[in-house]
């Protein structure tokens, strides 16, 4: 789908990624709709946001308010959902309200979202959805439990989203990145420690986002070697799981 002149809802504009998808996506020419709780949080995003296209406040945990960003975003051409917010810890520890809060950003408003979107998208017989993912909605991370989950539930509606939608001219894409180098760890209670794999930059996976929205990719890893696990976990998940109790 080409994306110059396009309509764009972008949510989580104030997040790394979503400061590099506002910038890659003024670049490439889209009519920005873009999303945060605070536009005082874009950062250096503003500037763009404001040369580009509108913002919309909404907090994603608020049903009312993913229905009025919805409706003031009006026809658009692309959803992006990628907005999300993680949590590290034990699965026995993890605050109730903690759990509420992962499940209604990360999954019940991309859901939401799409459902008020996509009648439009038919109509008009045009549109691609997005969904920004995680690589721990394929393997399952220690310590990230909810979060893993509501990424693997994305991944599964996507795929039967694509099954509904794909004799109507709508594309739907799942970008699934490793580690990025943003405060998504800091947010989460738990900076990345690894050494390896290093944290990409957020500018890496906003490239992937516009590639999958532009060749109409079902699913892209970034870095792309990422997959190779992923596939070794479908294939042969007990393998899987022994590298990963050995190696973390």
């Amino acid at each position: 789908m080409i994306i110059s002149d396009s309509s764009v809802l972008l949510t989580g504009a104030s997040g790394g990624i979503g400061c590099a998808l506002v910038r890659a996506l003024s670049r490439r020419g889209a009519h920005l709709v873009v999303s945060s709780r605070d536009l005082s949080k874009l950062d250096d995003a503003a500037s763009d946001v404001r040369a580009a296209g509108r913002f919309v406040a909404a907090d994603l945990t608020d049903e009312n308010q993913v229905r009025r960003l919805a409706e003031e975003a009006g026809e658009i051409d692309v959803l992006i959902n990628n907005a999300g917010v993680g949590w590290y810890g034990n699965a026995a520890q993890m605050p109730c309200t903690d759990v509420r809060r992962l499940v209604e950003i990360n999954m019940l408003a991309p859901l939401l979202l799409t459902r008020l979107l996509l009648p439009g998208m038919t109509t008009r017989k045009r549109g691609h959805i997005v969904f920004v993912g995680s690589v721990a909605g394929h393997l399952g991370v220690e310590n990230e439990a909810v979060y893993s989950a509501t990424k693997a539930a994305l991944r599964t509606y996507a795929e039967a989203l694509r099954a509904e939608v794909r004799r109507q001219g709508i594309g739907g894409s799942v970008v699934s990145p490793g580690a990025v180098a943003t405060k998504f760890f800091e947010h989460r209670g738990a900076a990345y420690q690894r050494s390896w794999p290093p944290a990409i930059p957020a500018d890496a996976v906003a490239a992937a986002v516009i590639h999958a929205v532009e060749r109409s990719d079902n699913q892209v890893f970034v870095p792309h070697w990422l997959r190779v696990p992923a596939l070794l976990h479908d294939g042969l998940p007990a393998i899987y799981r022994g590298f990963a109790n050995k190696f973390g």
